[in-house]
């Protein structure tokens, strides 16, 4: 399993639940529910750029988690990440956490 933390050699991957109603779910299932109530919300008006949505919904929180996680250590940060250091700053400066 991986997931960016180390135990020994070896990396761990554990996967990302949120609890829902007393129940946990993979990311992915939340993240899904999310999307199917903004296509019910949006009640078969027209939608563009979801793709620039959904990920700014998610990458600005990773973000932040992962810097707090890293101590603000943004070498820290992108290992942690799996980017680069020069690709964590510009997003950094996107969602204006620098």
């Amino acid at each position: 399993m991986t997931n960016g933390a180390t135990h020994g050699q070896e990396e761990w991957t554990i996967p990302f639940t949120v609890a829902k109603n007393k129940t946990k779910e993979p990311l992915r299932e939340c993240v899904r529910d999310a999307l199917n109530s903004y296509f019910v919300k949006l009640d078969g008006h027209k939608t563009a750029n979801l793709y620039q949505l959904v990920l700014a919904e998610v990458e600005q929180p990773l973000l932040e988690t992962v810097m707090k996680q890293a101590e603000g250590n943004q070498t820290r940060a992108a290992a942690l990440l799996g980017i680069s250091r020069s690709t964590l700053r510009k997003k950094l400066t996107i969602y204006q956490l620098d």
